[in-house]
């Protein structure tokens, strides 16, 4: 038997979000039925609910960064059972057949692997994000969330966290390695604060100075601004690895510049438009571009234990339904500081 719940979304590609109710499917065999406590806003959410990467099915329910409390359980579920503390990314399924799947890097799973919202998923049905009351998710989607972190600040772990962890862990971060994170928002913030954790000397590379006495507190050691051509004059052939977290288009060959031998550029923002690159800042220095999406479910619950552990949680500000809209368009304006996070218990009051 289905349920309802409410929830905040889009109906059009320009209306406001507003208030709706949803079906969430009938709890199958192997299925967790959570109740949201928080939900992250990703600028993610923000691009896809406005038709910027391709056409979608309205009404959307976007957030993709979930965390809440297990309300129920199917008979087959073996990992989860009511009143554990747990999350949902930005995956609720995947073939679990590909060779992705096998080395447990469902989010590079061969078919596609099913988003948390706005796809088909096995049944049918379309997914529907985590703006709401609570979600349907099979088992093997959904991550245990440590004691040691709260849950407001455990919801932005499961995107901005596991986006940023995944290619400093990918390519090694840590002592005797230069690390720099361009852009200073959401993911940014994050990405200083893993790569301090895990022992590199990491350097903000963001437009103006105006966020630096901020990267500092969270464990950068050093702070430039893009906007001054010094910068890339001074810092040439520094660093061992950038992480590009910004969602706009960026000059990516100035940023191949601050490459040393062999050091890779790694793009985890998502802009709308095309990052041309010339080879030739490539093959000079043996560098190279590459891209990084999420991690896997088995390198998302190590992120989270490795976050407990460092005592690392995301800088937040919590939002209630009536200031979804709001919280949108001050995303947009990068104004927060660093990660807006809904009130779930808000919804029902819309």
């Amino acid at each position: 038997m289905t349920t309802t719940a409410s929830a905040y979304g889009a109906t059009s590609v320009s209306e406001p979000l507003e208030p709706l109710t949803i079906e969430r499917r009938e709890l199958g065999a192997k299925d967790v039925h959570i109740d949201i406590k928080f939900c992250g806003i990703c600028h993610s959410d923000i691009h896809f609910a406005r038709g910027e990467w391709g056409e979608i099915e309205y009404p959307l329910v976007p957030g993709h960064e979930i965390a809440g409390v297990v309300q129920a359980v199917g008979p087959e579920v073996t990992k989860f059972q009511v009143g554990d503390r747990v999350g949902v990314g930005c995956m609720v399924n995947s073939c679990g057949e590909c060779s992705a799947c096998q080395k447990g890097e469902e989010q590079y799973c061969i078919p596609g692997s099913t988003q948390t919202y706005g796809m088909k998923d096995e049944d049918g049905t379309v997914t529907q994000g985590g703006y709401s009351s609570d979600v349907v998710v099979v088992e093997d989607f959904v991550l245990s969330i440590p004691d040691g972190i709260e849950l407001d600040k455990a919801a932005p772990l499961l995107c901005a966290g596991i986006t940023t962890y995944s290619p400093l862990h990918h390519w090694k971060a840590g002592p005797g390695k230069k690390v720099a994170v361009v852009g200073m928002g959401g993911l940014g913030h994050m990405a200083v604060k893993i790569a301090d954790a895990m022992g590199a000397e990491v350097t903000v590379l963001s437009r103006t100075l105006s966020k630096e006495e901020d990267g500092k507190k969270l464990g950068a050691d050093h702070y430039y601004a893009t906007e001054d051509d010094a910068t890339f004059k001074e810092l040439k052939g520094t660093f061992d690895l950038i992480i590009n977290t910004v969602s706009a288009k960026i000059e990516i060959d100035k940023f191949l510049g601050l490459l040393a031998i062999d050091g890779t550029v790694v793009n985890v923002g998502a802009p709308p438009e095309q990052l041309p690159v010339n080879a030739f800042n490539l093959i000079g220095g043996r560098k190279s571009f590459a891209g990084s999406m999420i991690g896997g479910i088995a390198e998302t619950q190590q992120m989270l234990d490795f976050c407990a552990e460092k005592g690392i949680t995301p800088e937040i500000e919590i939002v209630g339904a009536d200031g979804i809209n709001d919280a949108w368009e001050r995303v947009l304006k990068s104004d927060v500081r660093y990660r807006f996070v809904i009130d779930s218990s808000t919804l029902a009051q819309a």
